[in-house]
């Protein structure tokens, strides 16, 4: 077994959607950035090309490439997960979390383990997503930004 770790961060901007874990959340602002932004697929992105030693996000979709504006971060982790099997691994579980201090996710988070699951091919229960807030310190705390950390479990060969 191989686990990786992933983060991210993107400011909040008005006039750009608000995308976490592929769910849209009803918000003033969304997170600024050259795909959708969506901080916990990045995450999630991430942690799974650590497990497998493949680098970054950044160096499989860099943000230089056109291709890549605007592109939904659900298909960078359909891409990244081919990766995962094409290197001969099976995603395991998942652990997430994302720091902000609005607006309050705790009404969107059942979706999100649901889309990442579909996304992932796995159980939703392999998968946990969690937020945060911190108590209005730092970039996050003052609603600049948000972050996501994430945490994946692999194994070789097939389930």
């Amino acid at each position: 077994m191989r686990v990786g770790f992933g983060y991210d961060v993107h400011s909040l901007v008005p006039n750009r959607p608000l995308i976490l874990g592929g769910v849209r959340i009803p918000y003033l602002y969304g997170l600024d950035g050259h795909s959708d932004a969506d901080v916990l697929l990045h995450a999630i992105c991430d942690a799974l090309l650590g497990a497998i030693a493949e680098g970054d996000i950044g160096r499989h979709f860099p943000d230089t490439d056109p291709q890549y504006r605007d592109i939904k971060s659900t298909l960078l982790l359909k891409r990244v997960m081919a990766k995962v099997k094409e290197k001969g691994f099976h995603l395991l579980n998942i652990d997430a979390t994302i720091v902000a201090q609005k607006p309050k996710l705790l009404d969107f988070i059942r979706r999100m383990v649901n889309e990442i699951a579909q996304v992932v091919e796995i159980d939703a229960s392999r998968i946990n997503v969690k937020a945060t807030t911190t108590e209005g310190l730092g970039l996050t705390g003052r609603g600049e930004g948000i972050a996501a950390y994430a945490v994946a479990l692999v194994g070789e060969g097939l389930l």
